[in-house]
């Protein structure tokens, strides 16, 4: 067992730093193309509000629960730690509601011209930025009614047994909050997650047409811009993909954890890991994006020239 939790340890510690330093290095590259072109594509704009999200999710869920398999246990009191889920449950929401945007956008994107959902793509591509800002706003609202219930009801005789996550206690729920908690989180996120299955099979269908046109293609500039198109559907499909895996088992261990009469130390962990898996190979899906793109930007750019 020692070496289990050694390397427990390990993984924790090795998970929260790489996440950490991937996402903040995402999030400075996009604030330096900002300032550098005085303004970011849609995608760019949510692909950095995603890896925002992500940094919310690490600080709040990996940093604490490392500390705690290190040996820092239950060092928050209630209050903090119902604060804390608070941030977890934010970063979480909007990461969800983010990753939503991006895929329907891309589907749009991507969809025929004389589709009826590229007539959309315009107003959608508009408003983007009040999209965003919307999420953000309506999380904090919901997330806050919620905390704020879950402090008022703390010294209630009405809740379930004590929840221990390793670096906190907090009280259970009680019938209203587990009430509440469905309301404000799990039925928008699988609301969310239904229609991110949607965009990305619609996407899948786009792309395997286009694969099977593009042969036809003779020109070589549009095949180029055709295939730098559908290199960023490829990556924003692998993203979100991705996130839907990670996001669907993370929700079954929740769910299964919640329904076992005692914590099971394995499974807690598993579950543990497996939230913070998205936030951290998300941005190295990105910065591979970026590379390979960067290597066809160049080429194009030296045939252009020598031409």
């Amino acid at each position: 067992m020692d070496f289990w939790i050694l390397a427990t340890r390990i993984i924790f510690l090795s998970k929260t730093v790489t996440g950490i330093l991937g996402n903040l290095s995402l999030i400075f590259y996009y604030l330096v193309l900002c300032c550098r072109e005085n303004t970011l594509k849609p995608t760019d704009v949510m692909l950095m509000n995603i890896m925002s999200a992500n940094v919310l999710i690490i600080l709040s869920t990996g940093v604490p629960q490392t500390m705690a398999v290190w040996g820092f246990k239950h060092f928050l009191n209630d209050f903090g730690c119902k604060l804390l889920l608070y941030i977890q449950g934010l970063g979480r929401s909007v990461s969800i509601g983010t990753t939503c945007l991006l895929s329907v956008f891309q589907a749009l994107t991507i969809s025929p011209r004389k589709s009826c959902w590229k007539r959309h793509k315009v107003k959608f591509e508009k408003y983007i930025n009040p999209h965003i800002l919307l999420i953000w706003i309506l999380y904090l609202f919901l997330n806050f009614i919620y905390l704020a219930y879950t402090l008022a009801k703390r010294n209630s005789k009405n809740v379930t047994r004590e929840r221990d996550f390793g670096y906190c206690f907090t009280a259970g729920w009680d019938q209203i909050g587990v009430s509440l908690y469905a309301v404000f989180v799990v039925l928008p996120e699988v609301f969310f997650s239904v229609l991110m299955t949607w965009s990305s099979g619609f996407m899948v269908f786009i792309l395997y047409r286009h694969r099977q046109r593009v042969q036809h293609i003779r020109s070589t500039r549009g095949s180029i811009r055709n295939s730098l198109e559908s290199r960023v559907t490829q990556y924003i499909l692998i993203l979100v993909s991705t996130f839907l895996a990670f996001y669907t088992l993370s929700s079954i261990l929740r769910g299964y954890i919640s329904l076992l009469n005692s914590q099971n130390w394995w499974l807690v962990n598993i579950n543990r890991l497996t939230s913070l898996c998205f936030p951290l190979i998300g941005p190295f899906v990105l910065m591979n994006h970026y590379s390979i793109m960067s290597r066809h930007c160049l080429s194009f750019i030296r045939n252009k020239n020598n031409l």
